[in-house]
C-alpha cells in the first residue's frame, strides 16, 4: 500500500497532497478524498451513495471541519479551498504521515511534541462511513470539534444554499439523524461526542480539479451542527450512514461499534493477501441479484466493454469464478439482435447499444471463463448460446449497419455514431469515427468465431475466411505494420493508415493470434517505437498532424485528445502479451510493469488512471481510479508468473 511521509527538514510533500484516495463500498457507493484534506473534485465525499446499485448516486456528507484544542490552543486537522483560490487552513505543515493501509490514515505534528491520528474506512458490505481520531501522545486537556459538511445532490451535480434545505435535527443519545431533502436518502451518525446544533452555510468551496476540466467548481455546503469529543478520555469516534436500506442495526456506544466494524473490515481486506487484489476489489458491486463491475471512479458506472475487458483480470486472474460467472450470465440475459449494451443510463431508463466491440469481448471473457473449469454444464451451455446468437445476429446485420460482409470481415458504422472503444464524441463530432472495417475489431470478430468454432462447426468456416481476408487486406506492404481500418467509410478500398495502438490486437491481448512471423514483428516494433510509454501505450503517433500531446482542459479539448495521442494504460496488457509471444517473457516485468507498479502510488493511490498525456512526464489523467488498467495489469501479472 502507499505511504506517503515528511521529509526530516521540510514540510509534507506539496506535489503529494492532491493525491486521491478511495474506500467504495459494496454497492457503487464511495468515500474518496485526497492525501491533504482538501476536496478537488465534485466526487468527493465521505458519504457518497448508490441509491439504485451502482447507480443513483447522490452526494449527502461532502467532507468535515476537524479542529483540535491541545492545552487551549487551536490545530486544523482539515483544510479547504475557498474561490478563488484561498486555502484555509492550510495544515501542510502539520502533516507527518499518510498511509493507506489498511484505510486512509493521517498523523499530525499538534505543537512540538504532541502527535494525533486520523482514519476513515467505508464498511463494504454496509457502506456506513467510520471516522476514528485519537492521541498518540499524553496531554493534559485535548477537545476534538468537528463540523459536518452536507448537501444532498446528484453526484454529477454542484450544491448551492437555498431555503428548501432542511437543517432539523433527531438526536437520541449518540445518534443523530437529518434529512435534508424530502427525496433523498436520510443522514445518519453515530457518535461518543456531543452534538451541538447550530445551522449555518460555509459557501464557495473551490475544487480545482473541476476548473482545469472547465467545469463549474463552486459549491455551497450546509454545516447543522457540531460534534464535541475529549480526547483524553479516548478515541473519537463519528460513523455516518445513509437510510438506503443497505445499512445494518447496531447496538452498543459508538466506540465499541466503530471497533467491531474495524475489525471485520481489517479481516476482510487481510483476505485478499495482495495490493492488487485488494484493489481489485473496488470495482466489483451489487447490481440487481447478481455483481457487476465498476469501470471506473468516480463518475464511471458499469459499462459492458469495460466489464469484459476488466474482469479477465480483476475476477478470472483472481480466482474470483463465481462472481465472473454471475456478471457473465446477467449481461446474457441483456441481448437483443446480436448485441449487447455498452451502457445502462444513470437514471435509469433503456440501456443504451451502440458499441460494435463489447458483445465481441463479451465472447473472449466467456472463453477465458469456460477454460478455468468452473461452470457447469447448464451454465456453460447458457453462455455458449449467448455467443453463438451474437454471432447469428452479427452474421445477419444488426443496429449501426454491423453484419458480415462478403469478404468474411465485420463491417460497422454509421455517420454520427461512435461505435469502438474509441468513442469520444462532443456534440455532433465523433472524434475517430473509423467507420468501416477496424483493425481490433476484425482481431475480435475472428476470435469470438474461433472461440464459438470450439462447441459449434458452423463458425469453422467463416473463421477461415476472417483469417484469409485479414491476412490479404490489412497488412501495408510498406511497412509490414497493419492498417488502421480498411473499406474506411464503407468505401470499397479506402485505407486509413494512422499509426494507433489497435493493431497491436492481431498478436496480443486475446486468446487467438490473427497474425504471426515478421508481420507480428512488425506490428510490434512499430508500436514500440511510436507508441509506447512507460503508463501504456499513446492513442495516435506523434509524428500524425492529429495528435494531441496533452490531455487538459474543457470538454471539448479533453474529448479531441482523448484518443489522439492520448496514453492508455490497459492497452500495455496485450503490448506486454504481444511482446511475449514474439520475444519471450524474458525481462518484461522489468521493463514494462515496474513503471505501473510506481505509478499506484501516484494520482489515484493503489489504482491506476484512465489516461495519461501522450508526452512526457506522462502526467495522469481521466479517471485516477480505472477497472481496466488494473485489470489489464493483474491479468498480465499473471501470465508472466505462469510463463517464468
Amino acid at each position: 500500500m502507499t505511504r506517503i511521509e515528511a521529509n526530516r527538514d521540510a514540510p509534507f510533500d506539496a506535489a503529494r497532497l492532491e493525491d486521491e484516495w478511495l474506500e467504495p463500498d459494496a454497492f457503487g457507493g464511495f468515500a474518496s478524498g485526497t492525501v491533504g484534506t482538501l476536496r478537488t473534485r465534485r466526487y468527493q465525499a465521505l458519504l457518497l451513495a448508490a441509491t439504485a446499485p451502482p447507480a443513483g448516486r447522490v452526494v449527502l456528507v461532502n467532507g468535515v471541519e476537524a479542529w483540535l484544542d491541545v492545552n487551549g490552543k487551536r490545530h486544523a486537522l482539515t483544510m479547504q479551498r475557498y474561490a478563488p483560490d484561498v486555502l484555509y487552513p492550510d495544515i501542510s505543515a502539520s502533516l507527518l504521515s499518510f498511509d493507506t493501509s489498511p484505510w486512509p490514515t493521517w498523523r499530525f505534528r499538534i505543537g512540538d511534541e504532541t502527535v494525533a491520528s486520523a482514519e476513515v474506512f467505508v464498511v463494504k458490505d454496509s457502506g456506513e462511513t467510520v471516522l476514528r481520531w485519537r492521541l498518540e501522545t499524553p496531554v493534559p486537556k485535548a477537545t476534538l470539534e468537528v463540523r459536518p459538511l452536507l448537501s444532498g445532490r446528484d453526484y454529477h451535480a454542484l450544491h448551492h444554499e437555498n431555503g428548501a434545505f432542511s437543517f432539523d435535527a433527531t438526536v437520541d443519545v449518540e445518534r443523530v439523524h437529518w434529512r435534508p431533502y424530502a427525496d433523498l436518502p436520510a443522514i445518519g451518525a453515530t457518535s461518543n461526542g456531543a452534538y451541538r446544533h447550530a445551522p449555518d452555510w460555509y459557501r464557495n468551496f473551490s475544487y480545482a480539479r473541476e476548473r482545469d476540466r472547465g467545469l463549474d467548481f463552486t459549491e455551497d455546503l450546509a454545516a447543522p451542527g457540531v460534534f464535541s469529543f475529549d480526547l483524553v478520555r479516548g478515541d473519537a469516534v463519528l460513523i455516518f450512514h445513509a437510510d438506503t436500506g443497505h445499512e445494518q442495526a447496531h447496538e452498543g456506544n459508538a466506540v465499541a461499534l466503530a471497533t467491531r466494524l474495524a475489525t471485520r473490515e481489517s479481516q476482510r481486506r487481510a483476505a485478499f493477501g495482495s495490493r492488487f487484489a485488494r484493489s481489485a476489489d473496488a470495482y466489483i458491486v451489487d447490481r440487481n441479484v447478481g455483481k457487476t463491475v465498476i469501470a471506473g471512479y468516480p463518475w464511471f458506472t458499469d459499462w459492458g466493454r469495460d466489464t469484459f475487458i476488466s474482469m479477465r483480470g480483476l475476477l478470472l486472474a483472481a480466482g474470483r469464478y463465481a462472481d465472473a460467472e454471475s456478471i457473465l450470465l446477467e449481461w446474457a440475459d441483456t441481448l437483443s439482435d446480436g448485441m449487447l449494451p455498452n451502457r445502462f443510463p444513470d437514471g435509469g431508463g433503456m440501456p443504451e447499444y451502440n458499441s460494435v466491440d463489447a458483445s465481441l469481448w463479451f465472447a473472449v471473457a466467456v472463453h477465458d471463463y469456460l477454460a478455468t473449469g468452473h461452470a457447469s454444464a447448464a451454465t456453460a451451455s447458457r453462455l455458449q448460446h449467448a455467443v453463438d446468437s451474437i454471432l447469428e445476429g452479427y452474421t445477419r446485420g444488426t443496429r449501426f449497419g454491423i453484419a458480415a460482409d462478403a469478404d468474411g470481415l465485420l463491417r460497422a458504422g454509421v455517420p454520427g455514431v461512435q461505435l469502438t472503444w474509441m468513442d469520444a464524441k462532443a456534440g455532433d463530432w465523433v472524434v475517430t469515427p473509423r467507420i468501416g472495417k477496424p483493425v481490433e475489431v476484425e482481431a475480435l470478430w475472428f476470435n469470438a468465431l474461433s472461440i464459438a468454432s470450439a462447441w459449434n462447426a458452423r463458425w469453422t468456416a467463416p473463421r477461415d475466411a476472417a483469417r484469409a481476408a485479414f491476412l490479404a487486406r490489412f497488412v501495408d506492404p510498406d511497412t509490414r505494420a497493419l492498417y488502421d481500418v480498411v473499406d474506411a467509410d464503407h468505401e470499397a478500398g479506402k485505407l486509413d493508415r494512422s499509426i494507433r495502438p489497435n493493431q497491436i490486437f492481431a498478436l496480443g491481448g486475446l486468446p487467438f493470434a490473427l497474425v504471426d512471423g515478421d508481420i507480428a514483428q512488425a506490428v510490434l516494433a512499430q508500436v514500440e517505437t511510436q507508441l509506447l510509454t512507460p503508463l501504456g501505450l499513446r492513442t495516435l503517433a506523434p509524428a500524425d498532424p492529429a495528435y494531441r500531446p496533452r490531455y487538459a482542459g474543457g470538454v471539448l479539448e479533453r474529448d479531441g485528445a482523448y484518443h489522439q495521442g492520448t496514453v492508455w494504460p490497459w492497452l500495455i496488457g496485450p503490448f506486454i502479451e504481444a511482446w511475449i509471444r514474439v520475444h519471450g517473457a524474458a525481462g518484461a516485468r522489468e521493463r514494462f510493469i515496474a513503471p505501473l507498479e510506481a505509478h499506484l502510488d501516484r494520482y489515484g493511490l493503489d489504482h491506476l488512471s484512465e489516461v495519461a498525456d501522450g508526452d512526457a512526464p506522462h502526467t495522469p489523467g481521466g479517471t485516477p481510479f480505472q477497472a481496466w488498467s488494473l485489470g489489464e495489469l493483474l491479468r498480465i501479472e499473471k501470465l508472466l508468473t505462469e510463463t517464468r
